[in-house]
C-alpha cells in the first residue's frame, strides 16, 4: 500500500490500483453525508478532481493520484457515505483505475513514511 501527501491510499493488484481516504482524513473529515464518483470509463490525469466528499465541516475533493481509466466505483458509498467514516481504509474504497504506469507508484510514500508524515 503506498500513501499520498493528500491522505489518499493506494492499494495496486497488477495494474489496477484501489483508491480511499486514510483514518486521519476521515477522521478531519468528520462525517460524510455525501460522496460523488466518477464515472467508469471515465480517462483521468494525475492532478484531476474526481471525487467529491462532504462532510458536516467541510467539502473536500480527491485528485487522481496517477495517469489512467477508472475501471470500477464504489456505489456503495452513494447511499451509505457514512462507511467512509467507519471503514475508510477497507469497504470504503472509493475507486479502481487501471493506471497507465504502475511504477508511478514508487513516488508515494510506503505506511512508515506516511506515518512520520502525519506524525503518528
Amino acid at each position: 500500500m503506498r500513501f499520498t501527501e493528500d491522505h489518499e491510499w493506494l492499494l495496486p493488484d497488477g495494474d489496477v490500483v484501489t483508491v480511499g481516504i486514510t483514518d486521519h482524513a476521515a477522521t478531519q473529515l468528520g462525517d460524510v453525508v455525501f460522496v460523488e464518483l466518477p464515472e467508469i470509463e471515465t480517462q483521468v490525469a494525475k492532478g484531476d478532481e474526481i471525487v467529491v466528499i462532504e462532510s458536516v465541516k467541510a467539502a473536500s475533493d480527491i485528485l487522481a493520484p496517477l495517469d489512467g481509466e477508472i475501471v470500477e466505483v464504489n456505489d456503495a458509498l452513494a447511499d451509505a457515505p457514512a462507511m467512509v467514516n467507519e471503514d475508510p481504509t477497507g469497504t470504503a474504497w472509493f475507486f479502481k483505475i487501471k493506471v497507465d504506469d504502475p511504477s508511478a507508484l514508487d513516488d508515494y510514500m510506503t505506511e512508515d513514511e506516511y506515518k512520520d508524515h502525519i506524525g503518528d
